[in-house]
């Protein structure tokens, strides 16, 4: 930690809006004007857009993570959690991720704790469920999917072959379809090693409370892509929700039922709930009430943005707000990092404004939909084209942009990797297995205790 007595920028959380703001500041900041701390329970910053195509083989994990401290050079970076604020003495509690909690001042604040998965009390989810908010989640699904194609092809029993081999995703926004879709290519691909699994022994479910998939795509082009999954014998449920799936027995508000050894949950998001501890004002679904400036209501010398903050939508008109989602992140740390320099200067505040450019989703290798500025609709592989070049501008460091794109052209020319790494969860699991147990050391000292007293 830092013993200047320069003032503390404090920065919690190194999602999007944490990297790309706290980028921003030490970019326009002068030589000793200040000490940017970053405080995230993860060393590195996670690119969610890539997060299926990481699931589908497409992606390297390490290609889709920055690490704070390379990328931060000049700034603080503590690996673990801000626990607390203290408004009145300007001091946030840290809970590091070892040892005990400690109070670090700071001057000024910016929130960007970020989002986690929306869930509810659903019997059975917490057991069974997996997310995609993480890339640890991301790879584990995909060793998990060639973990139950090795299953099926393992076994005759056809109750557990029919288990292992479907597949259900609930909800049907950005993420869940483009998972859907990601491994169903790649389980695909993979079928094709296989003598005993096929394509046609699989079931994929896609199950949305809404009436329909995609809703930022537009009725039209949500429909065209619900019907290019059902080409691919993907079967899609709208208008219904799940409501059990104790020991993998998947139970649909619809009626139907199925066995399932793979759920994976992506019905939305929800702020992160340590912001009830920051003392900040809240809207009615949790997210910190900011200005158009960015600043936290009622407060000069906090600001937030992101997944996290409930920021109005000036392009949109009155009453609306910006979605949570990677375009206005990265936009709005920008607006935000040039504000905290103007704060710490005592120059005027910038509104944040942004057009929405429009939406991009992967459906599997050269399939893909778009919608530019709201009119131009891209379907198929010219979509699927859009969406790589996009996000792989849009990921941050040269050095992460030069190994994506690097993995894309390699691609290319390579068939894709088809394993599946299950024991990566269970490192210690070998060693566990060939080391013999101990000797019951504490059950022999009453009988040599005994032996002396008679002596």
């Amino acid at each position: 930690m830092s013993t200047t007595e320069r003032p503390r920028i404090l920065i919690v959380g190194g999602g999007y809006v944490g990297l790309y703001a706290a980028m921003r500041i030490l970019k326009k900041m002068r030589y000793g004007e200040a000490t940017v701390t970053v405080v995230d329970p993860r060393s590195y910053m996670t690119y969610l857009p890539f997060l299926p195509e990481a699931a589908g083989g497409n992606v390297a994990p390490r290609n889709l993570v920055a690490p704070l401290r390379s990328a931060l050079k000049k700034a603080e970076v503590l690996t673990g959690s801000v626990t607390g604020i203290d408004h009145a003495r300007k001091v946030a509690t840290i809970q590091p991720a070892a040892g005990d909690s400690y109070e670090l001042p700071f001057e000024y604040l910016v929130v960007a704790t970020g989002s986690v998965s929306r869930t509810f009390p659903i019997p059975g989810l917490a057991e069974n469920g997996i997310g995609m908010k993480t890339v640890e989640e991301a790879i584990g699904l995909r060793n998990h999917v060639m973990a139950q194609l090795d299953k099926a092809e393992s076994t005759t029993d056809e109750e557990i072959r029919r288990k292992a081999l479907t597949f259900v995703v609930i909800g049907g926004g950005f993420a869940g379809i483009e998972t859907v879709a990601e491994i169903e290519d790649m389980a695909r691909d993979a079928a094709k090693l296989y003598k005993t699994v096929s394509r046609d022994d699989m079931r994929f479910v896609v199950v949305e409370a809404a009436n329909r998939i995609l809703p930022e795509m537009g009725p039209d082009l949500g429909l065209w892509t619900k019907e290019r999954l059902e080409e691919r014998n993907i079967e899609v449920y709208i208008e219904t929700s799940m409501d059990s799936c104790v020991d993998g027995h998947v139970m649909l508000k619809n009626g139907m039922e199925m066995d399932a050894s793979t759920i994976v949950w992506t019905a939305g998001v929800k702020p992160n709930p340590v912001l009830s501890e920051f003392g900040l004002p809240l809207g009615p679904r949790g997210h910190v009430d900011t200005a158009p400036t960015l600043q936290v209501q009622g407060f000069d010398y906090v600001w937030a943005a992101g997944d996290n903050a409930q920021v109005p939508d000036l392009a949109a008109g009155e009453g609306a707000w910006c979605p949570p989602n990677a375009q206005h992140a990265c936009r709005q740390a920008v607006v935000l990092g040039d504000n905290v320099i103007s704060g710490m200067r005592g120059f005027p505040q910038k509104e944040y404004k942004h057009k929405n450019l429009g939406a991009v989703a992967g459906l599997g290798l050269h399939k893909g939909v778009a919608i530019l500025f709201g009119k131009y609709k891209l379907k198929g592989r010219p979509a699927w084209w859009f969406h790589r070049l996009y996000h792989g501008a849009m990921v941050p460091t040269f050095n992460r942009k030069v190994r994506v794109f690097t993995d894309w052209t390699l691609a290319m020319f390579l068939k894709r990797e088809m394993v599946g790494l299950s024991q990566m969860e269970k490192p210690q699991l070998p060693i566990q297995e060939v080391t013999p147990p101990t000797k019951p050391v504490e059950a022999a000292k009453p009988a040599a205790d005994k032996e002396l007293a008679s002596k």
